[in-house]
């Protein structure tokens, strides 16, 4: 087979009369065997086990991790067909599922740096690591089993070790490996998934183009000798991290979401700096993870915006208010709402570190909050702008930005086919002006994309407006 294209998600594919095969690891261009997994009706998937030949695009991946820890899978690809396919994904998604009419999209804005430009990365211990073939055949050989790394694709009991990795600039690489190192040589437990057993369980590392580095520790359980030992020895080895925490999750899963944060040292947050502005981002706070393309991407959404200093803005989802505080000096006022009330808390900071006056901000379901009360009291917005998470807005939410009828809605997704979805939900009403993708994730299929929409007509009645049926 001759793989021809890359389709959604990043699967490579390759046709069958009339049959689409979807695989993985191979670009368009490469010669292969596949081997089918799994058979539908319209698609079949595959995995290869053959290379006949490989496309002449094809380039060598630099990092010795590649094809097994399940990251970057990329990298064989040249980054200008990175940028091709994934405005491609985007063109693709917006007109199949979301069915939309659209303007000519705009040229993807790439990373102007490939590695090392996520500023927070999530490691796991493990004492189930997960062996190569080799190593399978070989186990007698005695190999460590602990692990601090990825959890392999597919395989949410199995971690996969990372000696160096190309995605976080120093100190990053070398704080990983130092507290591996020291965990075995103390003979500290790492965490059992099945069994819930073990001391260690994750490692959080953030840093911040100020030069603050964040450091997280999560435990299974307390044990204060051994948790300030191994605390005290990472302080002292490291003394460029500024934010050293822990936190004692002893419940099913590893989100810290809902779990009390303690500072061992340092300050409780790190700052983060974009155009002459500073942010506060907490332990649990969201900010982007490329922090460079950020900024390229909040200079798009201000321009959507169409701000000309009179308008009310609604920052939906609006995190620690990084987009809500960058849009101020270009508006009236604006409303930031968010269901996590410690990235609220830090949003009010960041106002108050920038000295900007005319936000204000609300933790709660937006469901709830942005009801016709709160809108003819605080002001209907002209602009309402939302960045959701990657399962995009719930349909009450989308009924309530119909209600609220604001003349543009810039719409941030980093998960171009449940924006679509929402945005056919809205289409009856608003029209797409302007596409722009942000490449945010080199080597990776992820791609954010940023959609205009404006108000067709302002004579429907609000009483009237319904969202278009699912």
């Amino acid at each position: 087979m001759t793989i021809t294209d890359i389709g959604a998600e990043g699967r490579s594919l390759a046709k069958v009369g009339d049959k689409v095969v979807f695989t993985t690891h191979a670009i368009p261009g490469d010669v292969v065997d596949l081997q089918v997994m799994v058979k539908k009706k319209r698609y079949e998937e595959a995995r290869v086990v053959k290379y006949h030949h490989y496309s002449p695009d094809r380039t060598e991946p630099f990092c010795l991790h590649f094809g097994l820890c399940g990251g970057c899978k990329w990298q064989y690809l040249p980054y200008p067909l990175q940028l091709h396919y994934k405005q491609k994904q985007v063109e693709d998604q917006l007109k199949r599922i979301g069915r939309l009419q659209l303007p000519e999209i705009l040229p993807i804005l790439g990373s102007a740096k490939t590695t090392f430009y996520r500023n927070k990365l999530e490691f796991t211990f493990s004492n189930n690591r997960w062996l190569t073939g080799q190593e399978m055949e070989n186990r007698d050989d005695g190999f460590e089993k602990n692990v601090l790394g990825f959890h392999v694709p597919g395989m949410f009991d199995k971690v996969f070790p990372v000696s160096e990795c190309w995605l976080q600039p120093e100190p990053s690489n070398k704080i990983r490996n130092f507290l591996f190192e020291y965990a075995l040589r103390e003979k500290l437990t790492f965490f059992d998934l099945k069994a819930q057993t073990g001391f260690l369980r994750t490692l959080i590392i953030r840093t911040a183009s100020s030069g603050d580095v964040m450091v997280i520790v999560t435990f299974f359980y307390e044990d204060k000798t051994k948790r300030e030992r191994l605390l005290e020895a990472l302080h002292f080895k490291f003394p460029e991290i500024t934010s050293l925490m822990y936190v004692i999750n002893s419940k099913g899963n590893d989100t810290i979401t809902d779990q009390d944060v303690w500072l061992f040292s340092g300050k409780d947050h790190i700052m983060e700096n974009m155009e002459g502005m500073k942010f506060k981002i907490g332990p649990k706070s969201f900010y982007q993870t490329n922090s460079d393309q950020a900024y390229a991407l909040y200079g798009k959404v201000r321009e959507f915006a169409g701000l000309t200093g009179t308008e009310v803005v609604y920052d939906l989802y609006t995190g620690t208010g990084t987009i809500a505080n960058f849009i101020a000096r270009s508006c009236h006022k604006v409303i930031g709402i968010e269901y996590v009330p410690e990235a609220i808390e830090d949003a009010v900071v960041n106002s108050g570190i920038n000295g900007t006056g005319n936000t204000q901000f609300f933790a709660g379901d937006i469901r709830m909050i942005m009801n016709s009360a709160f809108m003819e009291y605080h002001g209907r917005p002209d602009v309402i702008i939302t960045d959701p998470p990657r399962s995009g807005m719930h349909e009450e939410v989308v009924k309530a930005i119909v209600e609220a009828a604001p003349g543009r809605i810039v719409y941030v997704s980093c998960n171009p086919s449940t924006q679509a979805r929402d945005l056919a939900l809205m289409s009856s009403f608003y029209s797409v002006e302007k596409v722009q993708p942000v490449d945010m994730f080199p080597h990776t299929h992820h791609v954010e994309n940023i959609v205009m929409l404006r108000l067709k007509q302002d004579i429907v009645k609000r009483e009237d407006r319904q969202v278009a049926p699912e």
